[in-house]
Protein backbone atom coordinates (compact mmCIF):
# COMPACT_ATOMS: atom_id res chain seq x y z
CA UNK A 1 0.00 0.00 0.00
CA UNK A 2 1.05 3.06 -1.29
CA UNK A 3 1.41 5.95 1.89
CA UNK A 4 2.83 9.18 1.90
CA UNK A 5 4.88 10.93 5.23
CA UNK A 6 5.67 13.88 6.04
CA UNK A 7 9.48 14.28 8.16
CA UNK A 8 11.05 17.29 10.00
CA UNK A 9 14.95 16.59 10.92
CA UNK A 10 16.50 18.26 13.58
CA UNK A 11 19.96 18.20 15.03
CA UNK A 12 23.22 18.15 12.15
CA UNK A 13 20.89 17.91 9.21
CA UNK A 14 22.54 21.02 7.29
CA UNK A 15 25.95 21.06 5.72
CA UNK A 16 26.17 17.65 5.96
CA UNK A 17 24.84 16.45 2.69
CA UNK A 18 21.39 15.43 3.95
CA UNK A 19 19.56 16.41 1.01
CA UNK A 20 21.47 14.68 -2.01
CA UNK A 21 21.76 11.37 0.40
CA UNK A 22 18.24 11.60 0.59
CA UNK A 23 17.35 12.08 -2.94
CA UNK A 24 19.92 8.92 -4.05
CA UNK A 25 18.60 6.80 -1.27
CA UNK A 26 14.91 7.79 -2.16
CA UNK A 27 15.45 7.38 -5.76
CA UNK A 28 17.47 4.52 -5.17
CA UNK A 29 14.24 2.34 -3.47
CA UNK A 30 12.19 4.02 -6.31
CA UNK A 31 10.38 6.40 -3.68
CA UNK A 32 9.30 10.00 -5.03
CA UNK A 33 8.63 13.27 -3.05
CA UNK A 34 11.40 16.39 -2.06
CA UNK A 35 13.87 17.39 0.66
CA UNK A 36 14.39 21.21 1.51
CA UNK A 37 16.46 23.11 4.11
CA UNK A 38 14.41 25.47 6.38
CA UNK A 39 15.09 28.52 7.70
CA UNK A 40 15.75 26.67 11.46
CA UNK A 41 18.08 24.38 10.45
CA UNK A 42 16.24 21.64 10.40
CA UNK A 43 15.25 19.71 6.87
CA UNK A 44 11.66 18.99 5.83
CA UNK A 45 11.26 15.88 3.74
CA UNK A 46 8.17 14.05 2.17
CA UNK A 47 8.52 10.69 1.13
CA UNK A 48 5.53 8.57 -0.63
CA UNK A 49 5.61 4.40 -1.65
CA UNK A 50 5.32 1.07 0.51
CA UNK A 51 5.68 2.20 4.05
CA UNK A 52 8.49 -0.62 4.65
CA UNK A 53 10.42 1.14 1.76
CA UNK A 54 10.02 4.80 3.48
CA UNK A 55 11.48 3.10 6.81
CA UNK A 56 14.62 1.93 4.93
CA UNK A 57 15.44 5.33 3.66
CA UNK A 58 15.16 6.54 7.03
CA UNK A 59 17.33 4.43 8.36
CA UNK A 60 19.91 4.79 5.86
CA UNK A 61 20.02 8.64 6.33
CA UNK A 62 20.54 8.24 10.20
CA UNK A 63 23.44 5.75 9.79
CA UNK A 64 25.60 8.52 7.43
CA UNK A 65 28.35 9.57 9.59
CA UNK A 66 28.29 12.86 8.53
CA UNK A 67 24.39 13.16 9.57
CA UNK A 68 23.58 13.28 13.04
CA UNK A 69 19.27 13.15 13.82
CA UNK A 70 18.18 14.71 16.96
CA UNK A 71 14.72 14.66 16.46
CA UNK A 72 12.22 12.93 13.64
CA UNK A 73 9.01 14.71 13.61
CA UNK A 74 7.01 12.26 11.88
CA UNK A 75 3.22 12.87 10.02
CA UNK A 76 1.01 10.92 7.77
CA UNK A 77 -0.30 12.91 4.45
CA UNK A 78 -2.55 12.58 1.60
CA UNK A 79 -0.41 10.51 -1.37
CA UNK A 80 0.24 12.78 -4.22
CA UNK A 81 -1.17 11.11 -7.41
CA UNK A 82 1.22 11.52 -10.40
CA UNK A 83 4.30 12.95 -8.69
CA UNK A 84 6.87 11.26 -11.19
CA UNK A 85 10.36 11.02 -9.01
CA UNK A 86 12.41 12.42 -5.80
CA UNK A 87 13.72 16.35 -6.28
CA UNK A 88 15.35 18.68 -3.71
CA UNK A 89 13.76 21.49 -3.04
CA UNK A 90 15.52 25.18 -2.74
Amino acid sequence: MISRTRFVFKGDVQGVGFRYTAKYTARNYGLTGWVKNEWDGSVTMELQGERELIDRVISEIGNDRYIRIEYIEKTTIPVVEDEAYFKVRF
